[in-house]
């Protein structure tokens, strides 16, 4: 009897699968959504201390009065631009809008060791199925040489 080996290297990568990807009308207006997430992100951090070092890192001022803006969820016309997004998440540690954006488009974000885990348990089916087809394929040719 096989034993098929349980891949305990992802597991946590799966736990909670994310949704499926918006694709209703209308599913990605969620500036409200995007401010909250920002919102609470910010809890516990100086705004002033984030907004310099979101400055910092794509070299144009982003100040305390637009990172209020948004995340003001009445803020309609505050968007942040995709490289503001980035620096958001740099500038406070966190992989806030990162997240948002993978959930959005159904994916799920792994950084750093879960990636290489899940990278790596990837890499084991791949050879554990390899190896699965490659004694199917010797006993094919032993069974033709009988």
């Amino acid at each position: 009897m096989v034993i098929a080996k349980r891949d305990t290297r992802t597991r946590s990568l799966f736990d909670e699968l994310p949704p499926a990807p918006a694709s209703a009308p209308g599913s990605l207006s969620c500036r409200a959504e995007i401010a909250h997430a920002m919102s609470e992100a910010l809890k516990g951090h100086d705004r002033y201390d984030i907004a310099a070092k979101m400055s910092r890192l794509p070299g144009r001022d982003i100040s305390k009065h637009m990172l209020d803006a948004y995340t003001a969820e009445s803020r309609e016309d505050h968007i942040p631009p995709f490289d503001t997004a980035i620096a958001f998440d740099l500038a406070t540690g966190a992989n806030t809008l990162t997240t948002f954006a993978a959930q959005k488009i159904g994916a799920k974000l792994a950084v750093g060791q879960e990636a290489l885990d899940a990278k790596l348990g990837q890499l084991e089916r791949i050879r554990d199925e390899a190896t699965k087809q490659i004694k199917q394929l010797k006993r094919a040719m032993e069974d033709s040489h009988e």
